[in-house]
């Protein structure tokens, strides 16, 4: 019997099948595929990515800084020391590669992120059934048309778009009346440009390819459709490789391309060859109909007649399923560097990552570097490419997507537009952090790998589709995050404390994580003594040192071992976050609201830091803050709706928002541990607000069939009937209504309130509220006359 193994990269709902994923395409780590038995074979730990300090002077990751829904709330400064280069760097150009690795947790995140174990063997050409969105969202999908529907009838370039290759000044334009040159020499450097097409209709390539037409002009010159005679017809791209006279200097880069050959991904355009025709070279690749992403944009914009950006939810699907061609790009040890919209086109629900004349070798240092302007990382023209400037040009591609804004070239060339000025950015605050740690202008401040920026991507969507869904729609289902343990303790009455907020999960990675599996000492003061023989102290020790310390009432050890992990690794925000719970629980809510507001810069699409931050919020009397982020908490994710409804009760009951009240604890569902407590305190806002009988009965109906303790069902009874008597003294009357089975009148109302202030003092140990109780017994009974 065949067993489909559940995908493993975070809130995927798909199953590997012959090597990937059938919903995101990410490829299954070593172990995971289908097999023939009633098991599966759990996949190889990811080794982890560490970092060193070097020494140097302090300073603090500006990505910690807090944006957006939390305006004004500083970040807590962090001494500590630059990292290093780390992986396979580029000699001599640190800057561009320290890679903040623990920006997500250190190598917590590798466990479902960067992989040894990815397979090269499975072909490209093969369509899985992709599903845009994660199941979160829709895509309409792209027609994908006859290819040579997409053959140029008169291939021109216009002549606004003639710049020369080597300086990037225009060339080949008409001026005073003398018409424009398609080939010449730029007057600027000197260098030859030549935009006519050099293959036409019928040429034979490589004694192969035979020329179709023209499909597009690109920056390494035309770009042909082809068939590929030996291989049953197939069409092809044929893309220009290299303009030269020298036979030798075309064959030289004919071989340096040769690796391009072995990147088989399924979201990655397949290279099946390299050929030389009348001294050019040419890459031949598969052919891939649909609509790019640029396209998608530039319809929407002439459908409308304005621009009309793609919806955050669609721009952040198509990112969120290309990003495991970058991840399987990196792994190989190569970097895409041109990435744009131009680049990723979608056929039917399928995308696929093309043009690959970009991707270079990490290590190499000598070919050229191709790059966007408003794309490409500012830091590339001194430093060189990293994985942190192909974050980078995910993050500005991702702008593009949902501002296609034209000033990304001019004005915000290397910047995001003001948030102020920005409509999506204002309701998006979540996707604003993403992108601005996306686009940070130190690389160190990024993402530390593409995995990394997935799971927050992920985390994104939710949100994104959870605001789009409206206050009327349940919340989406749960999803498990690798850098948090769910919520499992909700509080009704007043904020989570500090020790029942989600837990931050173990580094699996860490080299203590067997030693600290074994530690199960309940009392504070012994764990901490126990800590103290730990035999490596690693960051995951000093984190359970820290919290083990605040548990113990030991403030000088939290800040100890929180200032030497953040000494050794300014981007190490599990340290920040442990701070913000040393000071929710020292009672400094201002502090604890600026910590957790950093952490939810590192980690913009977890929902733990914005729990964090409401609580916080609600302590420090910013109500209208916390309001925002519970509602996200609740909306996004059933493992956060409980604690989150709670808090969104609390606060519009304060603010005298009934209904909104009422819709929040709605909002806990019966399989909740905590739905009693929801209807019990739905059921006290009715009988508190409202003076009608029929919203009185009601509240007593909807505990009915609810388990619940029989002093908090005596005690509710005590205020409904409460309130239902004061209305019919005050002359309301309801017909018909029927509080707990007792008529709405003031006789039974009488009688129903005096046996349940007795029934509630035969429930209370305290020998003087059960006085107290009694008293009211008598002060509402109905005396007779003799």
């Amino acid at each position: 019997m065949t067993t489909a193994t559940a995908c493993r990269e975070p809130g995927c709902t798909g199953t590997y099948e012959d090597g990937w994923c059938d919903r995101c395409g990410s490829p299954a780590p070593a172990g995971a595929t289908s097999t023939s038995t009633g098991t599966t074979t759990p996949p190889a730990a990811a080794a982890a990515t560490g970092r060193t300090a070097t020494g140097t002077a302090a300073r603090t990751p500006s990505a910690m800084l807090g944006t957006g829904i939390a305006p004004g709330l500083p970040a807590p400064g962090a001494a500590g020391a630059d990292p290093d280069a780390v992986g396979s760097t580029r000699t001599g150009r640190t800057s561009s590669t320290r890679l903040p690795t623990a920006a997500l947790g250190s190598a917590r995140t590798a466990a479902s992120g960067s992989r040894a174990t990815r397979r090269l063997g499975t072909s490209s050409t093969r369509l899985r059934r992709a599903r845009l969105g994660a199941g979160l969202t829709t895509v309409p999908p792209a027609p994908v048309d006859d290819p040579l529907q997409a053959v140029m009838t008169d291939p021109q370039v216009p002549e606004r778009k003639r710049f020369c290759a080597a300086c990037g000044e225009p060339v080949g334009r008409g001026r005073d009346g003398v018409p424009a040159r398609t080939q010449g020499f730029c007057p600027s450097c000197g260098a030859r440009f030549d935009f006519d097409p050099r293959l036409t209709p019928g040429t034979l390539v490589g004694g192969q390819y035979e020329v179709a037409g023209c499909l597009a002009h690109g920056g390494m010159g035309w770009i042909y459709l082809a068939r590929d005679r030996n291989v049953s017809g197939r069409w092809v791209v044929l893309k220009g490789l290299l303009n030269s006279g020298d036979p030798d200097a075309v064959a030289a880069a004919i071989s340096e391309r040769q690796f391009l050959a072995r990147v088989e991904h399924p979201l990655i355009v397949e290279i099946y060859n390299f050929v030389q025709h009348e001294g050019d070279g040419y890459t031949v690749m598969e052919f891939v109909g649909g609509r790019s992403l640029k396209e998608l944009l530039t319809d929407r914009r002439e459908a409308a007649g304005h621009v009309d950006p793609l919806p955050v939810d669609q721009a952040l699907a198509f990112v969120l399923e290309v990003l495991p061609a970058f991840q399987y790009l990196h792994d190989v040890g190569l970097l895409y560097c041109d990435f744009k919209p131009d680049n990723v086109i979608q056929a039917g629900d399928a995308l696929k990552l093309i043009d690959m004349g970009g991707v270079r070798r990490i290590d190499d240092e000598q070919s050229a570097i191709y790059g966007t302007v408003g794309y490409q990382a500012p830091e590339v023209p001194a430093d060189g490419p990293s994985v942190a400037s192909d974050v980078y040009t995910i993050g500005r591609t991702l702008a593009t997507l949902v501002l296609d804004f034209r000033g990304n070239t001019t004005t915000y060339v290397a910047a995001l537009p003001p948030v102020d000025e920005t409509p999506v950015f204002a309701r998006y605050d979540s996707f604003y952090r993403l992108l601005a740690k996306a686009c940070a202008p130190d690389p160190s401040d990024r993402f530390g790998s593409v995995d990394e920026m997935r799971a927050q991507v992920l985390g994104v969507l939710r949100e994104v589709v959870a605001a789009d869904r409206g206050a009327g729609d349940p919340p989406l289902t749960s999803a498990a995050s690798v850098l948090f343990e769910p919520p499992v303790t909700d509080q009704v009455e007043r904020p989570l404390a500090w020790d029942e907020l989600p837990a931050l999960k173990v580094d699996p990675d860490d080299a203590a994580a067997g030693w600290l599996s074994g530690i199960n000492v309940t009392d504070p003061e012994q764990r901490l003594r126990a800590l103290a023989d730990a035999p490596d102290d690693t960051v995951e020790v000093r984190l359970l040192r820290a919290t083990t310390a605040i548990e113990a009432g030991r403030p000088e050890a939290v800040t100890a071992a929180v200032e030497s992990i953040l000494a050794d690794d300014p981007w190490e925000w599990r340290a920040v976050w442990t701070q913000g719970l040393a000071q929710l629980a020292a009672g400094d809510a201002v502090a604890a609201r600026a910590s957790f507001n950093a952490v939810y810069g590192q980690v913009p699409g977890e929902l733990a830091p914005k729990l964090a931050l409401a609580v916080a919020c609600e302590l420090s009397d910013e109500p209208g803050i916390a309001e925002q982020l519970y509602a996200t908490c609740a909306y996004a994710d059933a493992n956060y709706t409980a604690p989150a409804a709670f808090g969104l009760a609390r606060l519009r009951m304060a603010s005298l928002h009934v209904d909104g009240a009422l819709a929040a604890l709605d909002l806990v569902t019966p399989t909740r541990s905590s739905y009693p407590e929801a209807r019990l305190m739905r059921a006290r806002v009715l009988a508190r607000s409202r003076h009608d009988l029929t919203s009185l009965a009601a509240a007593l109906d909807s505990v009915r069939g609810v388990s619940l303790a029989p002093a908090d069902r005596a005690g509710l009874r005590v205020d409904v009937l409460s309130s239902a008597l004061e209305a019919v003294d005050q002359g309301t009357t309801a017909p018909g209504v029927r509080l707990d089975g007792i008529p709405a009148t003031r006789v039974g109302l009488t009688d129903a309130l005096e046996s349940a202030y007795r029934e509630q003092a035969a429930l209370t140990e305290d020998r003087a509220t059960r006085v107290a109780l009694v008293d009211r017994a008598n002060e509402v009974r109905r005396w007779t006359a003799w």
